[in-house]
């Protein structure tokens, strides 16, 4: 119980820390905070939401609390979408990876190695033929399509694994990689 509560800390901290870092070049403080804060807030409903009411949806909850949370963010403060997305995502990977770490250790490692190929994306991701509009925001697409592809897959050959719910997980995933890759579809085309 103690060692969650200072993973969830420290993830909350790294959170923060690095989605000021990613946007602090285009917003204030305040608004990076205030946008951190409804995202924390709808993060910590879901969680509440699941904990009593839907334990085994978890991940979902949480999930769509922090979107909802993020929703929020982007009407209040009017930030462009696909750069708070790719900061959003890609500020969580990391408590992400430190809560599963204390669960199931494979997902930790495989969100370890999404953090390192953002790194190797975000440096590399002009360059990409395919990709002609060289827009803010395709690393955290990818990434998180990534991300929801391998939830469907592992949903679908491990059903077992303790965070998944089986044929709600794989189309849930479904759903969120189909969408995320019509917004890398609208995000690469060259205006």
């Amino acid at each position: 119980m103690i060692a969650n509560w200072i993973i969830n800390v420290i993830g909350i901290v790294l959170f923060l820390f690095l989605f000021w870092k990613k946007l602090k070049e285009d917003y204030s403080s305040n608004i990076i905070f205030g946008f951190s804060f409804f995202i924390l807030l709808g993060a910590g409903l879901g969680f509440l939401a699941s904990k009593y009411f839907f334990p085994h949806w978890f991940f979902w909850f949480e999930a769509f609390g922090a979107f909802l949370g993020f929703t929020v963010g982007i009407i209040k403060y009017n930030t462009r979408f696909f750069e708070t997305y790719e900061a959003l995502f890609i500020s969580f990977m990391p408590w992400l990876a430190l809560f599963f770490l204390t669960r199931e250790i494979y997902i930790s490692v495989f969100i370890l190695g999404l953090i390192v190929l953002s790194v190797y994306l975000k440096a590399e991701y002009k360059t990409f033929l395919w990709y002609k509009s060289g827009k803010v925001g395709l690393v955290g697409l990818l990434i998180s399509e990534a991300f929801f592809l391998s939830r469907a897959v592992v949903a679908l050959l491990f059903p077992s694994v303790v965070s998944f719910l089986g044929l709600s997980d794989i189309v849930l995933s479904g759903v969120c990689v189909f969408t995320i890759f019509l917004l890398i579809y609208n995000l690469s085309k060259d205006d």
